[in-house]
């Protein structure tokens, strides 16, 4: 019974099969489609019409035949079939045969007739049809549209534009688009430009078919501010008028007339399209035909207080289309200038309020400069920038603007003579130094004045030059004091004139001096004074009529190195524990002049131990403990300034741990001007001053036990810190231990991390560690501390040692004192990885695991075969019904 049980499932599932499949094609209703007619097409053009198939029974690929009728009711004309080559009648077996009829097939359920030169006598009705696939007949099996082919009478007849436009100018499109109307047609026009640069094929603007109009990319904004406008004609004329162009609107233009038709589908079918040549249009840039001419009206010779009159003329192609911004510039400065507007502007750093500009005509303005002086002598010339607007004259004027050109005239030589004042300059030192920072004056006098007028005055300027071979040689202005006494200061001195550091003077009349309060390297050089003659114009300003320059004064010194020497002696001498110490530090200087003192105060246990610095004063004399500064007697130190050139340090309640050598550390600091940061100039170092007192104290030793130095993960090590005292033993209450313990994953090495400590008051701190253990400090009797690490771990394998500083009550002074500090020998802690505690439980579950699911899928097996495989009666077949299937 179990062998027949697959055949009778497969014959059981064809059955199904087969009632589904004979149900499911009962629900198919055939349904052919073709597009929505009439399609109205023009002679001459290819045309295709497509056909598919859908809710259909049979094969996934279906056939198509194709045949037509010239009218209704008339005899039928096969056309093309999908699976018959013969099908096609024989007046279109040719058309048929060189492929100017065809059909393609698109899908399984969908083809496309295609006749590539449509003529007037393939008008009339399509029809589609399907041979029947279905397993009864349902649904639609052809269907018919109609195809109406009227002839090409589109014309399109373009008016040649003009060859040649000035920028600014505008180009006008014109273009006739007509057509025979014999059905439902409509028309568009669509304007293009192919560029003489690039080649390239632009749309500018296309209206049509139903009115509507289209811009190309790069037109749509010159269309909404009116600089593109459309002009529909009459019987079928269209003018697009580009207006202000500029040059990149060059290039050979283009009119495409299209003949539309709006099928029932309100879908927009293009049906025919012709495209015609304008012809060339060349955009002439304003740059050509601009010509700028600049010319005197008053004489070009002329003397202080007369009337300076100057025309500048413009010629240019659209002059009205386009706008002026004329500058007129005096030594090539920008003096004045009328704006496209008419607005006149002044330029702010050459400004003359005596200076006019009035338009005397288009394209001529006229310069006016009243009571002329030595300064308006020079070069005269015209710039002219032209601008062309981009919007239309629809945008009512607010266009875009963008300069088009611009071009300057030859210059126009305008001279004013007058007679210069003379004199004799003689600069002298006052003060010279001898060192830097020291203070340097000198003094510029001025002598044998002639032809200066009334109300004229006199201003001087300081320059400095770099030593002769300096390297880079530099020369940089210091300051000036005008006409009116104003201070003009030079840009490498801004600060330092500002800050007083230097001034400069006008001590008499005719003597100027200039002072530095405090000297760099930099101040050496060669000094020079300018002074200026100014006089008065008619405008009551002050004009500069001449200047003078003295002879070079030299400015030197020598440059010697600061020196510094510290000497320090003991003040108050530490001879018991408990006393003070107190020390001071004398220095001396040399060649340093002004300038601010940083202290150290440094120690060092020995000769060749570690330096350690207690405390610090800067120079702006705030005091800092150092690094190596125990907190708690921060209180004991002070570091202070004694005299001009002393330094005091105290230090109190002196302990056995303060023994050793004490200096102080100088250093000199200057600054190059007030508000800079510190400069160092020299540093020195004192003699050392020792500590040494002895103490009949006790003294100590320290050993580190440990019964067990190898143990398991999760187990506790204990490692015992014990310490031996001798001499005279102190009481219990009157000892306490500081006690630190250390970390070191090496053997031997030399980088420990401290992990926990107790200090003389019992206060624990344990530091931050990588491991999940804990961490314990206890205290056994009054000389043994224990560290215990609980649930050790495989990072807490290593090398441990602790270091303790004894603190006791000194018999002599009754104050605590601490010892040296003491250290222990080393122990290395190793923690070992149980293999087989650690697999054996994972092993006994996972054999537990795998013979629990084998038992089941035995179960679940044995039930399956059961339930599945039943003893069922076989009935055999008829023969017929054996033939029946072997039918089906």
């Amino acid at each position: 019974m179990a062998r027949n049980c697959p055949k009778m499932c497969i014959k059981s599932c064809l059955f199904s099969l087969l009632f589904g499949i004979s149900l499911l094609g009962g629900v198919f209703s055939r349904i052919v489609s073709v597009p929505p007619g009439p399609l109205i097409r023009v002679e001459g053009q290819p045309i295709s019409i497509r056909c598919d198939v859908t809710d259909y029974g049979g094969p996934d690929e279906q056939d198509f035949e194709w045949m037509m009728t010239r009218a209704q009711n008339k005899a039928e004309i096969k056309i093309i079939s999908t699976f018959d080559t013969g099908y096609s009648h024989p007046s279109l077996t040719r058309r048929v045969a060189s492929g100017e009829i065809s059909m393609n097939r698109l899908k399984d359920n969908e083809v496309e007739l295609k006749i590539s030169d449509v003529k007037q006598t393939d008008s009339g009705f399509y029809n589609c049809q399907t041979p029947s696939t279905d397993s009864e007949h349902k649904g639609n099996y052809e269907a018919k549209v109609e195809l109406i082919v009227i002839p090409n009478t589109l014309k399109v007849s373009p008016a040649t534009p003009t060859p040649v436009v000035s920028e600014s100018g505008d180009i006008v499109l014109s273009c006739n688009v007509t057509r025979e109307l014999t059905q439902p047609t409509y028309l568009s026009v669509t304007w293009s430009i192919r560029k003489s640069k690039t080649l390239e094929t632009e749309e500018i603007l296309s209206f049509g078919p139903q009115g509507e109009v289209t811009t190309g990319p790069k037109y749509t904004r010159r269309y909404s501010d009116g600089g593109v406008r459309l002009v529909p004609g009459r019987n079928g004329v269209f003018e697009l008028v580009i207006a202000k162009v500029t040059t990149s609107d060059d290039g050979t233009y283009g009119c495409t007339g299209t003949e539309w038709a709006h099928e029932r589908s309100e879908q927009w079918l293009q049906i025919v399209e012709s495209t015609k040549e304008l012809g060339p249009v060349t955009v002439v840039p304003i740059s050509q035909s601009l010509t700028i001419t600049a010319s005197s009206i008053s004489p070009l010779t002329l003397t202080p207080g007369e009337f300076l009159s100057l025309l500048c003329s413009v010629t240019v192609d659209n002059l009205p289309q386009i706008g002026l911004e004329i500058t007129w510039l005096s030594n090539g400065r920008d003096l004045i200038t009328m704006e496209r507007n008419g607005v006149v502007a002044t330029n702010g750093t050459n400004y003359r309020a005596d200076a006019s500009l009035e338009r005397v005509a288009p394209g001529q303005v006229r310069l006016g400069v009243r009571g002329v002086s030595i300064e308006d002598a020079g070069a005269y010339s015209c710039r002219v920038r032209a601008f062309v607007e981009k919007g239309g004259r629809s945008s009512g004027g607010g266009g875009r603007w963008h300069m088009a050109a611009e071009k300057m005239s030859t210059t126009v030589n305008v001279k004013v003579t007058q007679i210069k004042p003379s004199y004799t300059l003689t600069l002298d030192p006052v003060e010279t130094p001898k060192l830097t920072s020291e203070p340097v004056e000198m003094a510029c006098h001025v002598t044998n004045i002639t032809n200066l007028p009334a109300g004229g005055r006199l201003g001087v300027s300081w320059q400095h030059n770099t030593l002769p071979g300096s390297n880079p040689p530099s020369s940089n202005l210091i300051g000036s004091l005008d006409a009116a006494g104003n201070l003009l200061p030079g840009a490498m001195y801004s600060e330092r004139l500002k800050s007083g550091e230097i001034t400069l003077n006008r001590v008499q009349p005719n003597t100027f001096k200039l002072r530095f309060v405090r000297t760099q390297v930099v101040d050496m050089g060669q000094y020079m004074c300018l002074v200026s003659a100014w006089t008065v114009n008619t405008q009551g300003g002050f004009v500069k009529a001449t200047e003078e320059q003295s002879f070079a004064l030299p400015i030197k010194w020598e440059q010697k190195r600061p020196t510094l020497n510290v000497v320090a002696k003991t003040i108050r001498e530490a001879s018991v524990g408990g006393s003070t110490f107190e020390m001071s530090c004398a220095m001396s200087t040399e060649n340093l002049g002004e300038a601010g003192f940083s202290v150290l105060i440094q120690s060092q246990d020995n000769v060749g131990a570690n330096v350690k610095t207690l405390l610090t004063l800067s120079p702006d004399s705030v005091v800092q403990h150092g690094g190596a500064t125990d907190p708690k007697r921060r209180d004991q130190m002070v570091l202070l300034k004694s005299g001009a050139a002393e330094f005091r340090f105290r230090l109190g309640g002196v302990q056995l741990s303060d023994r050793g050598f004490y200096w102080c550390d100088i250093t000199a600091w200057t600054k190059q001007q007030p508000g800079q940061i510190w400069t160092k100039a020299t540093s020195a170092e004192s003699n050392k001053i020792k500590i040494d007192y002895q103490e009949n104290g006790p003294s100590f030793s320290v050993a580190l036990r440990s019964d067990v130095t190898t143990v398991y993960p999760w187990e506790t090590a204990k490692m015992e810190c014990a310490l031996s005292v001798s001499g005279s033993s102190p009481k219990s209450d009157d000892v306490a231990y500081e006690v630190r313990w250390f970390f070191t994953r090496l053997r031997g090495g030399d980088v420990a991390a401290q992990v926990a400590s107790i200090d003389c008051s019992g206060v624990i701190r344990k530091e931050a560690r990588n491991s999940s253990s804990d961490i314990s400090i206890e205290r056994i009797d009054t000389h043994s501390y224990e560290l215990n690490i609980h649930g050790t771990q495989d990072s807490d394998s290593g090398e441990y040692h602790c270091v303790v500083t004894p603190c006791y009550v000194s018999p002599s002074t009754k104050a605590w004192t601490k010892a040296e500090e003491l250290t222990s020998s080393r122990i290395f802690l190793t923690v070992k990885f149980a293999v087989w505690d650690s697999l054996k439980l994972p092993l006994l579950y996972g054999a537990v695991a795998s013979l629990g699911v084998g038992l089941f899928s035995l179960i679940f097996g044995l039930v399956c075969a059961h339930c599945c495989c039943r003893n069922t009666s076989h009935t055999p077949l008829s023969r017929n019904k054996l033939l029946h299937l072997e039918m089906d």
